[in-house]
Parts: structure tokens; sequence; C-alpha cells
């Protein structure tokens, strides 16, 4: 069947099998950034934005994005930039596998928030919309010192402080 999906502003029309899974296709195309993990829709790995909403790639059909905008995180190089900066100062990388899917849910986030003109949110928001984002090497705690820091450059007022992650927060992606 033929699909006529826009990734990161440039369309994109292919013939693809009915069962294609979104990933296959932006990998296909030439969009690594977009990481294969778990394939089961736990880990975060291949987070990509339909619509500007975060998508789990590996169980999204790419009959779904027919007609739609894809947005990987090669098409936004300047929040991930900016973003993967707070993150690396933090120690929060350290392979940098994972650093693809927080990027993109924290870009999702930030846009969410921004969008609603608000100027606090809760590390408990934080912790709920990053849900599903698997680091195997760090922990998470440099991921909130750095999203702390990206928001407050971003005038996002983050209350609470020293969450505590010992109780495991990864579920289902929102």
């Amino acid at each position: 069947m033929e699909v006529r999906i826009t990734v990161n502003k440039k369309i994109l029309i292919r013939e693809i099998s009915p069962d294609m899974m979104l990933i296959d296709f932006l990998r296909e195309n030439g969009y690594t950034s977009v990481k294969r993990g778990c394939e089961t829709s736990n880990c975060g790995l291949c987070t990509v934005h339909l619509n500007g909403k975060p998508v789990l790639s590996c169980s999204t059909p790419a009959v779904r994005a027919d007609g739609q905008q894809v947005t990987t995180l090669e098409g936004m190089q300047k929040d991930a930039a900016e973003i993967g900066g707070y993150i690396a100062d933090e120690g929060a990388e350290q392979c940098g596998y994972c650093s693809p899917g927080f990027i993109m849910n924290i870009i999702a986030m930030k846009n969410e928030w921004v969008n609603e003109e608000r100027t606090e949110a809760s590390e408990e928001d934080i912790l709920s919309y990053l849900a599903g984002n698997l680091c195997r090497c760090t922990g998470y705690m440099g991921h909130i010192r750095a999203l702390r820091r990206y928001f407050a450059a971003h005038s996002i007022d983050i209350t609470g402080s020293h969450t505590d992650l010992s109780n495991d927060y990864i579920g289902e992606v929102k």
C-alpha cells in the first residue's frame, strides 16, 4: 500500500506492507536517531513525534502516520543540542543510547507546557511524562537535575526537590 508521510518537513511517498512499523519505515529512510530497544513499548528509545505528540514508533503502524507529520530527533537539532548539553553537564549521559528518546519526550513536554502557558510544574509531572524512558547506565537523578536547569532557563519553575527514585517510576509513556 502507498503512504505519504511527512518526516521532518520532507514528504515521503513509499510503498509499504500494511504491517510495517513506523520505526522500520523511518530507519529504512535514513532516520537513525530512532533507536531499536525492547521493541515492546517499554524502553522509550524509539520515541518520535506524531503531529507534535510523542509516540513509540516500535508499536505504531506506519500506516497510522499516513498523511501525518512525523518529527525525529534529526528534525529538532537546535532543541536537541540545548537539552543534550544540560544532560551531559549533569552527568546523565554515559553511553548516550537512551538520549534520543529522553530528548524527544522533554521537547514534547516543554512544548505542551509552553502552549498551556504553564510557568510551574512538579517533579511528579516530569516523572509522569518521562515514564517509559529507560536508562541502564546512570539512573535518573542526573536527568532530573538537567531538566530542572533546562526548564528554569525556559521560565518554568519545577516545584519539589530531592525526588526519591528508589521506587521504580518506569511505566507507560504519556
